[in-house]
């Protein structure tokens, strides 16, 4: 792509122009290598938006509480960006397209990017281009992201090094859900919500969380101890108050010069920047291994017992990254 052209993108997505960061965005997704010079001169306009990561099970009712959050900030005279991760259609391998359905109400209002992004495949709850995405919007100088995650498992916890301020959902009457937070969600988590609080056992799960957090919190008190709320997103109760929350810990990332929001900020940028470099690296030894038949005679060696794949792959690598000698050892 020509630099005249480059910077021409460049500009128009600065200025908010929708076409051209839809443009992006799906060239982002597919995966065009000239989309990325773009990301490159957009990088250092980025830095401004809060993001705030929305995860737990299917079924919890993220979208919709997604949804209701929007409308509030836009009450606020906020813009948001979206992120919505829907699994992949096993026909056309894009997104489903569900999560963008629910927030359709949002789609004429200039002040809200709502964009959809299939799994393919990918593990943790986010994608491979979901960070490029957010840059993309964070540019665009939306004031909040919102990342909702596919809601596949109980380890979708990669969330907590994208977001700033991460959501863990819950509802009702599902066991595995809580020990699900045992297992890890509980640890990522800045605010818990119950959703679908009129539902039987609410108040439970919420006293159970309460003493999640007791255990888990018993011998020393964190800087920014969870809240816990309780909503029922589809009649907009508790929403407000939720996002009061999420707002009071963005207040909390900000104090002492904003100590916190700069760790928060050094773990995505050291996630996105070790994502990048693999796949970087498996893309070139990819590359290497198909310029002749070297690949083929790795697989038939460890096919015919010959070797294994551990001690193949480990080779592999130590061959790539080995040391270049220098003049006075030649």
């Amino acid at each position: 792509m020509p630099e005249a052209e480059v910077r021409a993108t460049v500009e128009r997505i600065l200025a908010g122009e929708v076409r051209a960061a839809a443009r992006l965005i799906r060239d982002l997704d597919d995966g065009v290598p000239e989309a990325r010079e773009i990301l490159k001169h957009l990088y250092p306009k980025t830095g401004r938006a809060h993001i705030i990561g929305i995860t737990g099970s299917p079924g919890v009712g993220k979208s919709t509480l997604t949804d209701r959050l929007i409308q509030h900030l836009r009450a606020q005279g906020k813009t948001v960006g979206v992120v919505a991760v829907d699994p992949t259609s096993p026909f056309s391998g894009g997104a489903i397209l569900g999560d963008r359905i629910r927030m359709q109400r949002h789609a004429t209002d200039d002040g809200v990017f709502i964009r959809s992004l299939a799994t393919r495949g990918h593990f943790g709850g986010l994608t491979a281009s979901a960070r490029a995405v957010l840059t993309v919007l964070d540019a665009m100088g939306k004031d909040y992201l919102l990342v909702e995650t596919v809601g596949v498992g109980q380890d979708e916890v990669e969330i907590a090094a994208t977001a700033y301020t991460t959501l863990v959902v819950t509802v009702p009457g599902l066991g595995d859900d809580i020990q699900a937070l045992k297992a890890g969600l509980l640890e990522v988590a800045d605010i818990l919500v119950v959703n679908k609080a009129d539902r039987e056992g609410a108040e439970r799960t919420y006293q159970d969380l309460v003493t999640m957090l007791d255990l888990r919190f018993a011998r020393e008190t964190p800087p920014w101890m969870p809240r816990i709320y309780l909503t029922q997103a589809r009649r907009d109760q508790g929403v407000a108050e939720l996002l009061a929350g999420i707002q009071e810990h963005q207040a909390y990332l900000a104090q002492e010069g904003g100590q916190a929001l700069r760790a928060a900020q050094r773990e995505r940028v050291r996630q996105e920047f070790l994502e990048l470099l693999k796949e970087g690296v498996f893309a070139r030894l990819v590359a290497f291994l198909s310029q002749d038949d070297r690949l083929r005679t790795i697989l038939e060696d460890i096919l015919d017992r010959r070797t294994d794949p551990y001690t193949a792959s480990e080779e592999l690598i130590a061959q790539t990254f080995r040391p270049k000698k220098s003049a006075t050892e030649e």
